[in-house]
């Protein structure tokens, strides 16, 4: 299982790897910043990063989910925002969306066929 986030993404990954971990799931957490550059590195070393074999994926992104599916597949799963107008405290907005430990994990269970 991978989880691969950028910026203050980052720790929704992390927590949701230490509760998979505690389900003795094993998932691998990705900080993937800037695609322009991770993709300019040589097939190698992308592969080492992202294995080809390991196809259960979760990407967490606050932004738009629009060009994930290059790094998690057809089938992979991607925690985004995609539509526009919600505004609020940010406490509230991001549970919204599903940017929770709880919804990564739900994610990453469903991507191992597990819920």
């Amino acid at each position: 299982m991978l989880l691969i986030a950028t910026g203050s993404e980052v720790h929704l990954a992390l927590e949701a790897h230490h509760k998979l971990a505690a389900e003795s799931i094993r998932s691998r957490v990705v900080s993937l910043p800037c695609w322009e550059i991770f993709e300019r590195q040589p097939a190698t070393y992308r592969d080492e990063v992202l294995p080809p074999s390991i196809t259960a994926r979760v990407a967490v992104e606050q932004g738009a989910t629009l060009g994930w599916e290059c790094h998690v597949g057809r089938d992979g799963a991607i925690v985004g925002v995609d539509d526009f107008g919600i505004s609020g405290p940010m406490s509230a907005v991001l549970p919204r969306y599903g940017f929770t430990t709880d919804a990564v994990v739900r994610a990453a269970r469903d991507q191992l066929r597990m819920d």
